[in-house]
């Protein structure tokens, strides 16, 4: 595995190119956009994503699919390895992949293709076993479930401040009457252009928030109890309630799963 930039295969006449990079601790990729679109694999490490209509957080063994051209930064929450499957857009449409960013599961099959793609000639061979390789990642890639690690941003600058904002310093005890305030809308304006805007209710919008942050800080090996009083949960319970409904599983059992 070698660190790659990524705009060196841009070019490169092969739908799949594949990359791998290791960054240290709160490294900070600033806004860029490949022609591209990009799987950004979390081989360890936990990564965050942010992009003008959201934010994404990539535990290990998660994937983030970028669709070409979305302009996006890149924040690691600790030591971060990188694995990356560039796909030309024609390839991507051809295999039914998001028009949006999307967090996705990584199977064990998709992890060892990503290893084994990164080692491989740029200009690999479309018929032999690197052209079958490729082709299966590819394959690999669109039949993964995605994941609900996303906060999406609205539209409405003031609220999209509000919300990056809220996204550095999430809080259960961020309440809708201040969010409002600060905005300059009434409470009723305020929901109502907030789930128009995003899709939730901000209640719901600020408990991913919270839970976006935790993995990221769970990740770095911080405790659950200390994670969640920080972010205004009553007790640990609460928070691990929480963090099952959206997720499926408690936190200690999600991170052993990584």
């Amino acid at each position: 595995m070698r660190n790659t930039r990524a705009d060196a295969y841009e070019g490169t006449p092969r739908d799949v190119v594949a990359t791998g990079n290791e960054y240290p601790p709160h490294y900070v990729l600033p806004s860029h956009s490949h022609r591209r679109g990009q799987l950004l694999y979390a081989s360890t490490g936990v990564l965050t994503t942010i992009t003008s209509e959201g934010s994404w957080v990539v535990p290990p063994r998660r994937a983030l699919w970028i669709p070409p051209g979305i302009s996006h930064e890149v924040h690691m929450g600790g030591p971060v390895a990188t694995r990356s499957a560039y796909v030309t857009p024609e390839a991507a449409r051809s295999a039914g992949l998001p028009a949006h960013c999307q967090v996705i599961a990584v199977s064990p099959l998709l992890h060892e293709l990503l290893h084994e793609a990164v080692d491989l000639p740029a200009e690999y061979d479309l018929d032999g076993r690197d052209g079958r390789v490729m082709a299966l990642l590819l394959a690999e890639i669109a039949r993964m479930p995605p994941l609900p690690l996303s906060a999406p941003l609205p539209h409405d600058k003031r609220l999209a401040a509000l919300c990056r904002a809220l996204l550095k310093q999430p809080s259960q005890e961020v309440g809708i009457d201040e969010m409002a305030r600060q905005a300059g809308m009434s409470r009723r304006h305020f929901t109502r252009t907030f789930r128009e805007e995003t899709g939730m209710s901000f209640s719901a919008w600020r408990q991913q928030a919270c839970l976006l942050s935790a993995l990221t800080r769970l990740g770095n090996g911080e405790s659950i109890t200390q994670v969640a009083v920080d972010l205004g949960y009553g007790n640990p319970s609460a928070f691990t309630a929480a963090f099952r409904r959206v997720l499926g599983v408690a936190p200690s059992r999600y991170l052993a799963l990584s």
